[in-house]
């Protein structure tokens, strides 16, 4: 059958399976993970997603002449095996970068994922990584501040930065919520936070709770001589409820707000302009990721979520602990992190990277470990996390035995005595228990918070893990 007769034809005839096909410097290349169902190629499979998430229909049509229709054509360069999974594949595919509005998560993400993962053709479908030209990178404004400038914000480096969730996140009154956020902050944490669930509920409405939140805040401040911040969660119903609360936040004198993923990307990219706008910086709470990145075989990733979010502009994400209570594999977290940090990310199987990925002069987004971490970890969470990351120690400082302020000078006198083993040299990862009973034996509130916790672990088998794992040569 010819490209124009009409009726239906298989989508590698209509153009979009072109293994010749070289790659662009400036094509925007994706990577999926696909599943064909029994009897379909996986070469028709991966021109299927390619037509599908760029100009194809189920049927052709004669108005594609009526364009340059061979430009606007994804196409899927590439198809390969997923090793030790029979029926899995990845497809590459690369889109022409004019298939996109400039500096909109919401069109891309609209043309990448907005049809092709109902797809009766596949038993699954998910987007490993992506490949963002720079060209289209320098499109977006990125984070709002960035990991140097919210470092010289707060007049704090070399160490990772320390927060805690207020706990119980729901139920508090204002004043209470207050009360537990000065405790935090004095006892020696840079940040207190929000959660994802915390809004304007009856208990506590958002007025009252950043009303009390940042006198607690001032309070610390006042005490320590230290810079002192509490993620004002802005999420609402509205824009403009949003717009509302940010401005309050800003008024109060509030360094940070947070929004949560569930607002959307364009309320997000919204909400990063407005924070370089006004100087605030903007912390991202990922929830709920984990209904379309946790699978491993239907879904998007967490590091192209990562992508989007520093295109979009945020300054913070939760990006996973490795040995906290939530999913994370070490090599994936790792992939995460640099996707966030890095000027430009390696290609690396290992840790889930398909492509290099080059973000030019745009600054990067600070990871945020949080979930199920404690002052016993923190060895392990600065080997596997680096210092450019926020700590968030919530059930870890709240649920001290000797209460909130000594639960935070735990975590304080833990990280500062890891650092300090690291710039001397020793090997603080394999020291790392020796390095906190030392330490401990000045400081009361870490001893006690590793009798407390020190056994604690949440060592279950990760769902998403590399396909590609590196072999030690002999």
């Amino acid at each position: 059958m010819e490209r124009w007769s009409a009726g239906v034809i298989p989508y590698a005839q209509m153009g979009y399976y072109a293994p010749d096909y070289v790659p662009k410097d400036t094509d925007v290349l994706a990577a999926f993970r696909i599943a064909p169902q029994p009897g379909v190629p996986p070469e028709e499979a991966g021109a299927a997603v390619a037509g599908e998430s760029s100009t194809a229909t189920w049927t052709v049509v004669w108005t594609d002449r009526l364009t340059a229709y061979e430009h606007y054509q994804a196409k899927c360069y590439r198809v390969d095996p997923v090793p030790g999974r029979d029926g899995e594949y990845i497809a590459y595919i690369a889109y022409d970068i004019d298939l996109f509005e400039e500096g909109s998560i919401a069109n891309l993400t609209s043309s990448i994922i907005g049809n092709v993962f109902g797809f009766k053709a596949l038993k699954a479908l998910r987007l490993e990584d992506m490949r963002i030209p720079l060209a289209y990178v320098k499109t977006f404004q990125g984070p709002a501040h960035g990991i140097v400038m919210e470092r010289e914000y707060l007049n704090k480096y070399g160490r990772p930065l320390l927060g805690a969730t207020t706990k119980p996140k729901l139920g508090l009154s204002a004043r209470n919520y207050g009360r537990v956020v000065y405790e935090a902050l004095r006892g020696g944490l840079d940040f207190t936070k929000d959660d994802e669930n915390i809004n304007s509920q009856p208990f506590m409405r958002w007025r009252d709770r950043y009303l009390f939140t940042m006198e607690a805040v001032n309070r610390a401040v006042e005490r320590t001589g230290e810079i002192k911040g509490h993620y004002l969660n802005v999420t609402a119903a509205t824009m403009e409820d949003m717009y509302e609360r940010a401005e309050f936040a800003k008024e109060l004198g509030s360094v940070i707000i947070m929004a949560d993923l569930t607002v959307g990307y364009t309320a997000l990219q919204s909400m990063a302009r407005w924070a370089r706008r006004n100087g605030v910086i903007l912390h991202l709470h990922r929830a709920g990721h984990g209904t379309y990145t946790r699978q491993k075989t239907h879904g998007v990733s967490f590091r192209v979520i990562a992508k989007w979010c520093r295109l979009i502009g945020v300054d913070h994400i939760h990006a996973g602990t490795v040995v906290g209570k939530l999913e994370g594999d070490p090599s994936m977290v790792r992939g995460y992190y640099d996707t966030l940090r890095l000027a430009t990310v390696p290609e690396n199987l290992g840790h889930g990277l398909y492509f290099e990925q080059p973000w030019g002069s745009m600054p990067g987004t600070m990871p945020v470990a949080s979930g199920g971490i404690h002052a016993g970890q923190m060895h392990q969470l600065l080997g596997y996390l680096g210092e450019d990351v926020v700590l968030q120690f919530g059930g870890g400082t709240i649920g001290h035995p000797m209460g909130i302020a000594a639960g935070a000078t735990a975590n304080r006198v833990a990280v500062e005595a890891m650092i300090k083993a690291r710039n001397e040299g020793r090997d603080f990862l394999r020291e790392g228990e020796r390095i906190l009973a030392e330490a401990a034996k000045n400081c009361q509130p870490l001893q006690m918070a590793l009798d407390t916790w020190g056994d604690i672990t949440f060592n279950y088998e990760s769902t998403d893990t590399p396909d590609v794992v590196a072999t030690p040569s002999v």
